[in-house]
């Protein structure tokens, strides 16, 4: 984990020889475990799926996972499902809507770097639940939502560039299942600057701070002598010591030292672990100890939530529902809101 998008063409070699395995086909089998507790239907998927319960092969016979293999399988659903539920990114929802001609509802299953589209679930399990629910419902409600991107050049380039690219059909957000589209930072400057400055001053020197990306958290780093804005740091000794890290050098890094995690808040979605920090994986927060998790987030921010809670994702259920709770957030100097933290 550390990469920022999977849509460069070579990219999945690239991954291969670093030793990093696809997250979608395990987790698109704990949406399909969740998803037929609740429902029995006819399930068509393409052959990279791995074994779970039956399902009825589509779409070419060879898939290298490629934009192009995506919309083949897509359009060779059309007409023939009523739910199109895919594992992947921002990425991948564009290529489903680029081939689905036919406008059949989609919903995403988590698994890339980037989902700040409204068709994603908020985890695995929440997937498959609202698509059994969506196909249980005589009424198959929906409702448009949309579909989003970043530039993957300059997102690497340290600049965040979204845009707009279409909308889609998705299942209606009927139990908050579904997560809401990413919106821009709300925090007030100055309200931050004064947490930010707060937090500066009581830092310990001993302490070993893994910064998380993101705006508030790119003005931390830069009073620490500048880092990333979209990768995970370290800093120690009231400054930078390490850029753009990924998860295993994270572990390296982290262990036998005294931890301490520095993340902020997703506008509009409220993730705080599982979206743009994946490298923040579950074997760094248990090479680290389970450190404590500090969370930078002005009060607007906070309130622009809905539902008005936090979320988070890592990948691994155990640890999520053990990390659930309740968190203080740091909203101001001397200031903080108690926030439920959900999986």
């Amino acid at each position: 984990m550390g990469r920022k998008g999977s849509d460069e063409p070579d990219i999945a070699v690239r991954a291969s020889v670093e030793g990093r395995l696809s997250q979608s086909p395990e987790r698109a089998a704990r949406a399909l475990d969740t998803f037929r507790v609740g429902c029995s239907v006819e399930v068509l998927a393409g052959p990279v799926l791995p074994p779970r319960g039956e399902v009825t092969p589509v779409g070419p016979a060879t898939l290298l996972g490629t934009a192009a293999d995506t919309e083949a399988c897509v359009r060779e659903m059309q007409g023939k499902v009523d739910l199109i539920l895919f594992a992947g990114g921002d990425g991948t929802a564009r290529d489903i809507c680029a081939a689905n001609s036919g406008g059949i509802p989609i919903l995403g299953i988590p698994s890339g770097v980037k989902m700040h589209s409204g068709v994603f679930a908020r985890s695995p399990e929440r997937a498959g639940r609202l698509a059994a629910d969506f196909l249980t419902d005589p009424l198959r409600r929906t409702e448009m939502v949309e579909v989003l991107d970043l530039d993957e050049e300059e997102r690497r380039a340290g600049r965040l560039s979204a845009r707009l690219y279409t909308v889609a059909r998705t299942p209606l957000n009927r139990r908050g299942d579904r997560q809401n589209p990413k919106a821009g930072s709300s925090d007030t400057v100055g309200e931050m600057d004064g947490a930010i400055a707060a937090y500066l001053r009581a830092m310990k020197t001993e302490t070993l701070y893994l910064l998380g990306p993101g705006a508030t958290m790119k003005v931390l780093k830069d009073r620490l002598g500048g880092g990333s804005l979209l990768g995970v740091d370290l800093a120690e000794g009231g400054r930078i010591t390490g850029i753009d890290l990924d998860e295993h050098t994270l572990i390296e890094r982290v262990a036998g030292r005294k931890v301490r995690i520095v993340v902020t808040v997703v506008g509009g979605q409220g993730f705080v672990l599982g979206r743009g920090n994946q490298q923040i994986s579950p074997a760094v927060l248990r090479a680290a100890g389970m450190p404590r998790i500090d969370v930078i987030c002005g009060a607007d921010k906070l309130a622009g939530l809905n539902p008005q809670e936090l979320t988070i994702d890592t990948g691994d259920p155990a640890l999520d529902s053990r990390l659930s709770g309740y968190w203080p957030v740091i909203t101001g100097p001397g200031r903080s809101l108690v926030m439920r933290v959900v999986a």
